[in-house]
């Protein structure tokens, strides 16, 4: 029987394709490439050389710091979770309100921008990176939380969170222990201002350009844009008076809690941090900052007068450690935390630290013991109404 070249590559290709039918069903496509998994980041012990000093509540469950004092404490590694994370009977409900705001209508941060890779080290310059990145239109929530005793006409002392849920996703959470706390008079009747990003992560990504750069212009987007539509949307007054004023994160929301402070403290006083991203992620490279959230520790607080500030942080044990292509030496969360408490305490500044055993990035598994308490400590010395 004889065949002709044609005749042979086209059974060849009948082959081929039978066999991959075969191999992976009509409707499959082969399996990608599998990523493989970012090494999880080592357990480093509290009493590591380089940490602070530790006061040990470990072992405790439940255990958390006085409110009343400053320094350096671990806690852990098991937790409970606070009452006042549960909604209590008779405690009066604020109200939880949404709204979101586009980034055309923004004069700063509009357009966003985003990436589509990560990037690489800069050869030339090895605390940056080379990264490409577009335009983009976003939408921004905000989640406004107003207690039951909120007096209209008043100026109320308001605390502004990132990383805020998206539209339709309020979170309760953050309500419910302000409603508890608010009812005990252990917090003033503050108004809370649940702010989510841009987008993205890190460097080239719009939230890395929020919270991650060293500058005070998130702070002034928050001061000039967001908090005028809040009062109007809602008919609230917040304070002028940045003892009343107070900002939160995590991760690099911690880190864009304290640059708001640090370079807006006529707006702010008191920051509060989980995880805070007090690490070289700046981007792009500004050589004013050249080591982004690392030079806090390194140079800005150690060589500038002290500020008015109130500064409430904690970390895990299991934080990030460089968890990217970076290798300058600045990444390492558990250090920077570390080196924050050591350069705080020798400023003088009233601080809390505390050191999270058996957790990660967040300490989500410690956050729900926690975070009452931190609110509670970050209020300290603003007045409360003895009114019921």
């Amino acid at each position: 029987m004889n065949f002709s070249l044609s005749s042979l590559r086209h059974a060849l290709v009948l082959a081929l394709t039978a066999v991959s039918v075969s191999a992976f069903g009509a409707d499959q496509k082969p399996a990608e490439p599998k990523k493989q998994d970012r090494p999880q980041p080592p357990t480093r012990p509290f009493d590591a050389p380089g940490a602070p000093k530790f006061t040990r509540l470990d072992g405790k469950p439940g255990s958390n710091p006085p409110v009343d004092v400053v320094g350096d404490f671990v806690i852990g590694p098991e937790y409970a979770a606070a009452p006042e994370t549960k909604v209590m009977a008779d405690v009066p409900q604020g109200k939880v309100q949404q709204f979101s705001i586009n980034s055309k209508d923004c004069q700063r941060f509009n357009p966003g921008i985003a990436r589509k890779v990560f990037g690489t080290v800069d050869p030339n310059n090895p605390k940056t990176l080379i990264v490409e990145t577009h335009p983009i239109d976003y939408q921004r929530t905000v989640t406004v939380f107003i207690p039951a005793k909120y007096v209209p006409g008043t100026a109320a002392p308001f605390l502004v969170t990132h990383d805020g849920p998206g539209m339709g996703k309020p979170d309760m959470n953050l309500a419910t222990i302000l409603n508890n706390l608010i009812a005990q008079r252990r917090v003033p009747a503050l108004i809370a201002i649940m702010i989510s990003s841009g987008g993205g992560d890190a460097q080239g990504h719009e939230r890395g350009r929020e919270y991650d750069t060293m500058s005070g212009l998130y702070a002034e987007f928050i001061e000039h844009e967001v908090l005028p539509l809040v009062e109007k949307n809602y008919h609230v007054k917040l304070t002028k008076d940045p003892e009343g004023r107070a900002t939160m994160g995590n991760s690099s929301g911690g880190s864009a809690a304290l640059i708001m402070a640090w370079y807006h403290p006529e707006w702010y006083h008191r920051v509060l941090t989980f995880s805070g991203t007090f690490v070289n992620q700046q981007w792009p490279f500004n050589p004013e900052t050249p080591d982004g959230a690392w030079g806090f520790h390194n140079k800005l607080i150690p060589d500038s007068p002290k500020k008015p500030l109130r500064i409430w942080m904690a970390v895990g044990d299991r934080d990030l450690l460089n968890p990217n292509v970076m290798r300058d030496g600045m990444h390492d969360w558990v250090e920077a935390n570390h080196r924050m408490a050591t350069v705080l305490k020798a400023k003088g500044y009233p601080y809390q630290y505390l050191y999270c055993l058996n957790a990660g990035h967040g300490i989500g598994n410690a956050r729900s013991q926690i975070l009452p308490h931190a609110l509670e400590w970050l209020w300290q010395g603003y007045p409360i109404s003895k009114t019921p």
